[in-house]
């Protein structure tokens, strides 16, 4: 997302948070999805983004990223998730064509069988970060797709981020879509968390207790030299601080249009829900990190074929459905957004994840034909109800 200048972290306050997290209209909706980039004859991640961002260089919608075969698209805060899909679907639209001849772009949350360390972009925050991290970084050609949403009011906003972190793992389930890397079976839903959290500030964000005590954790990674930047506060999810949004930052790119729509439309609404919850006065549930990081786990592992544990009693419930019964609390509230298609999508997601068809692909067609069948996707119609 672009247009905002970010601020200086060493100097940040819990006031200036609190104006950033007041900004915004309640509930828009932008995007970032990384793309990867595939050789027309191989199909092996091609690092041709250089090249690739030249044929858009007037295009603030496209933009480099840490691995050279990667592009992310971005579309900037929308009214609701209809229009910020509708954005997405032409950004992949114009990239298809912009890429004609270089390369062939792909979603989903890592290669099936490119190599595990791969090349890295050029720049002075890139080298820095290969600097910083030497062949982890190479490693972390990883994908997802970003949820971006202005929850409005700052107060709302902390309110509504420590409770959703409960929900991660129920998102990470839906979106898995990363089941092979280096041509092999991971036995993971999701290979690509295990990829990422070798970096640091991964996986489960904390708590933040108010604004001044996040502003005090940013001026002290300023001053340590480990936050430079509010980007740098990489975890699945985070109060983005330019923007004045909840990023949403745990799904894995997904291969269609229509999954995205899932992906989006679920998150948009989980959100909702809480907004109105703890607008309405109500206490919402807070958790021990290390309870929500075994759901966690459990997603990572299996997807929606798992199972997920109840944060309280500890009872252990099939995640499809608990992801369900999330579904019928957030249909209604989706309905009034003009989203109930993209809750139909997510609903056949609980079903047939990303992972669940990669595997049946591989199992129908061969291993060799999964990276091409990804390619082809790329450009899939949005669902009737949304396009």
């Amino acid at each position: 997302m672009a247009g905002s200048t970010d601020p200086d972290l060493g100097a940040i306050t819990g006031d200036a948070l609190r104006r950033v997290f007041d900004a915004p209209a309640p509930l828009t909706v932008g995007l970032e999805e990384e793309v990867m980039l595939l050789d027309p004859e191989t199909f092996d991640l091609a690092p041709v983004a250089p090249a690739a961002l030249e044929r858009v260089a007037d295009e603030a919608r496209f933009k480099a990223e840490l691995p050279a075969a990667q592009v992310e698209i971005v579309v900037p805060p929308c009214e609701g998730p209809a229009a910020a899909l509708r954005e997405l679907a032409r950004g992949r639209n114009d990239l298809a064509r912009a890429l004609d001849g270089i390369a062939l772009p792909a979603a989903a949350g890592v290669h099936p069988f490119a190599a595990g360390r791969g090349e890295l972009s050029a720049g002075e925050r890139y080298d820095l970060t290969h600097y910083r991290y030497a062949t982890i970084a190479e490693r972390q050609l990883v994908a997802s797709i970003q949820v971006h949403v202005a929850v409005g009011g700052a107060e709302l906003t902390l309110a509504v981020y420590n409770a959703l972190r409960t929900y991660l793992p129920e998102i990470a389930a839906l979106a898995a879509n990363a089941p092979f890397h280096e041509r092999h079976d991971t036995g993971l839903a999701s290979v690509r968390p295990t990829i990422a959290v070798r970096l640091p500030r991964q996986g489960l964000p904390p708590a933040i207790s108010s604004w001044d005590r996040f502003a005090a954790e940013l001026r002290w990674g300023a001053a340590a030299g480990s936050v430079d930047e509010p980007r740098q506060w990489w975890w699945e999810l985070r109060p983005h601080i330019t923007f004045g949004t909840l990023e949403v930052r745990v799904p894995d790119a997904q291969t269609t249009l229509a999954d995205t729509a899932g992906v989006v439309a679920f998150v948009h609404a989980l959100i909702a829900w809480l907004r109105e919850r703890a607008e309405a006065g109500e206490a919402l549930l807070t958790a021990p990190t290390w309870r929500i990081a075994e759901n966690r786990w459990a997603a990572i592992r299996h997807g929606v074929e798992g199972e997920l544990a109840d944060l309280v009693t500890g009872e252990r419930l099939p995640t499809r459905e608990r992801l369900e019964g999330l579904l019928d609390e957030l249909e209604p509230l989706a309905r009034g957004y003009g989203t109930q298609a993209g809750i139909a999508e997510a609903r056949r997601l609980v079903r047939s994840n990303g992972a669940m068809r990669q595997r049946e692909h591989v199992r129908t067609d061969g291993f060799d034909t999964l990276t091409p069948a990804l390619a082809k996707r790329f450009t899939d119609a949005l669902p009737a109800g949304i396009a």
